[in-house]
């Protein structure tokens, strides 16, 4: 049945896919013959309509050419974000949230829908962490650019001598691995705690122990869930985050290995800082890893991520990434 399942939606993905493509040919024809039209009557009327068709003509098409670099095993896979806030207390716990909405205005301006799976409120505001699961086709084949470390420069809010301040989160992607993924995880070196909810929630969810957080004794990787109605599904959702982790320390430990042979020294994308934010005493976004900026930080927080993502994924498959 799950296979089933599986072929059925790859070929609804590949039916999408093709449809794309008819429509983007159709509106290509139909622009040239709008062109040629204008041209006979000799009507610069026109102008402004075939500029605006034909930018998004190219739109579309960067699009279809981005999605075609999306070939890793897991990329057309939902993705699971975790965000930690790192030292700076308050100011990085602020840093924390923003990003959180960052990464949600950009899952809703692209079609992806997304579902907070745990929460840990800071002392006084923001978030010290955050695991959120955003649902959609490549979800982890775009994301997976934004693991690393983010770095803010601003003149805090919370600091009264009005001081420029730096602040760090980091990012953390993973992809939601299918049910018939295979990995060995032994009943016994899993630890459950059952907890209480913290934060919003309905009469059941908070009054209940339904919250749950798993810990891998053999790696020491902790994952926990708070958000569904019953222990049971927290559990579920939880036992998916630790797959996934497992998953990925797996192949950053191939990864190593192939380093060590190779005798070159591969930088870990989860402790090495890859873009900067500056709101004082500029405006400026830069990833450090492909040189890519912009200059509209509003832009850039309210979820506008394609074009440093776009850049990244480029970069990867040229082999361009800067060290």
């Amino acid at each position: 049945m799950k296979n089933s399942q599986k072929v059925l939606q790859t070929i609804k993905q590949l039916n999408g896919k093709v449809e794309k493509y008819n429509a983007l040919h159709t509106q290509w024809e139909d622009t040239l013959l709008l062109i040629d039209l204008a041209n006979e009557e000799n009507d610069e009327s026109m102008l402004g309509e075939v500029k605006s068709t034909v930018e998004g003509i190219k739109e579309n098409l960067d699009t279809m050419t981005l999605e075609t670099l999306l070939s890793g095993q897991y990329d057309n896979s939902n993705a699971i974000i975790t965000l930690h806030a790192g030292a700076g207390g308050t100011e990085a716990q602020d840093w924390c949230q923003m990003l959180l909405r960052m990464y949600q205005m950009w899952a809703q301006k692209n079609g992806y829908e997304y579902e907070i799976m745990d929460t840990l409120d800071g002392d006084e505001a923001g978030i010290k962490s955050c695991t959120m699961e955003i649902r959609g086709e490549n979800a982890y084949g775009y994301l997976k650019a934004e693991k690393g470390v983010h770095r803010l420069v601003r003149i805090s809010p919370f600091n009264s001598a009005g001081k420029r301040m730096t602040s760090f989160s980091s990012v953390e992607v993973m992809p939601e691995l299918d049910d018939d993924v295979e990995v060995d995880i032994k009943p016994e070196d899993i630890e459950m705690e059952a907890f209480r909810a913290s934060g919003a929630g309905g009469q059941h969810i908070n009054k209940t122990s339904s919250a749950v957080r798993l810990t891998h004794k053999p790696t020491g990787i902790v994952v926990s869930c708070q958000t569904q109605r019953s222990q049971f599904q927290n559990r579920d959702y939880a036992m998916k985050m630790l797959k996934a982790k497992l998953v990925e320390l797996a192949e950053q430990q191939q990864k190593e290995k192939i380093a060590d042979i190779q005798g070159a020294q591969m930088d870990n994308g989860w402790g090495s800082q890859i873009r900067s934010y500056v709101f004082q005493p500029y405006t400026m976004v830069k990833d450090l890893r492909t040189g890519f900026e912009i200059g509209n930080i509003g832009a850039v927080m309210d979820g506008e991520l394609n074009g440093f993502i776009n850049a990244y994924l480029k970069a990867v498959k040229l082999g361009t990434l800067l060290k």
